[in-house]
């Protein structure tokens, strides 16, 4: 009879003891991802974190002045330089009045970038053969005015490499 108590007991005690841990749970689920870009043609930020983040261009309140972006890229390619343009004209709207609009200057490797659709060496063939570490820049146009608002948008780059010999 002591024997089947014991038993008993310590099998209620394990259950006990197992639901117990099994209470205790946690899980947590995260994307991963990478992209390996082509060892012979690659355009890609410095600082991988913040590209596919909105970037909160600085308001100066004591000023009145809108800052501008900076960040890095590091470039190569083997054979030709690199060209880029613009794929829409870059502004931020606060989806008002047009008028009401922030234009935008970009910069690549100090080249203003336009959406003509013809596009502008902004790499060397000889920066690009050796990979390059270059600059983007964002800020607005100095004949912006600013109205107050909250104002979005999206700036499209399109990248790509030089006819040979070009």
């Amino acid at each position: 009879m002591i024997r089947q108590w014991i038993a008993l007991t310590s099998a209620s005690g394990l259950a006990l003891m197992s639901a117990w841990a099994f209470a205790a749970r946690e899980e947590i689920e995260f994307f991963v991802s990478v992209d390996i870009p082509t060892l012979n043609f690659y355009v890609i930020p410095s600082e991988p974190d913040w590209i596919h983040r909105e970037q909160v261009l600085p308001w100066d309140v004591n000023t009145r002045k809108l800052g501008g972006l900076r960040r890095t890229f590091d470039v190569k390619h083997d054979s030709s330089a690199i060209e880029a343009r613009l794929e829409s004209y870059p502004h931020l709207a606060n989806g008002r009045d047009s008028r009401e609009n922030i234009n935008l200057l970009v910069s690549f490797n100090g080249k203003e970038l336009s959406h003509h659709p013809v596009p502008q060496q902004v790499v060397t063939a000889e920066e690009a053969r050796g990979g390059a570490r270059v600059m983007l820049e964002i800020k607005p146009r100095a004949d912006s005015t600013y109205y107050p608002g909250d104002y979005y948008g999206t700036v499209s780059i399109i990248f790509n490499v030089a006819a040979p010999g070009g």
